[in-house]
């Protein structure tokens, strides 16, 4: 009887482990610059600036378009861009948060909502230029009464 009354609660006290979240990790650069390379697997910056150049290409006639992003693709160093990306990340998130993050866009649900993002920057852009624009005209004048 004793015996199965520890069994039980080795049981319960293992199920509450698994239960319970992850243990944080611990935030030294190494960690950063590991959880930073899974991201950067997780969300390739070559994908992302295909799409940007993509996007890019709209704005110009359609003739232009395979040519421009033939020769964006060609001329972006891709290792320049990606180690930029690398060191931005390591010095802007914790281990943490990176590690969420690479989670997250590796995940179908965030590779779905990359695959959006492109788009979304399109829609929202113009208009949030233009949102920007009244506001520094509203405040330049603002400053200038002052």
């Amino acid at each position: 009887m004793k015996h199965a009354v520890n069994l039980s609660a080795i049981a319960v006290i293992g199920s509450l482990l698994a239960a319970a979240p992850a243990l944080a990790l611990e935030d030294t650069p190494a960690n950063r610059a590991a959880e930073a390379d899974h991201y950067l697997q997780a969300s390739p910056p070559k994908a992302l600036m295909s799409d940007m150049a993509q996007k890019m290409a709209v704005t110009l006639p359609e003739d232009q378009r395979p040519i421009f992003i033939n020769l964006m693709t060609k001329n972006l160093d891709m290792n320049a861009v990606a180690n930029l990306m690398r060191v931005a990340l390591i010095k802007n998130f914790s281990a943490d948060e990176l590690k969420a993050l690479a989670d997250f866009y590796g995940s179908p649900v965030g590779q779905s909502a990359t695959a959006k993002f492109g788009n979304y920057m399109a829609d929202a852009m113009g208009p949030l230029k233009v949102e920007l624009a009244k506001a520094v005209a509203t405040t330049q004048e603002q400053m200038k009464a002052k």
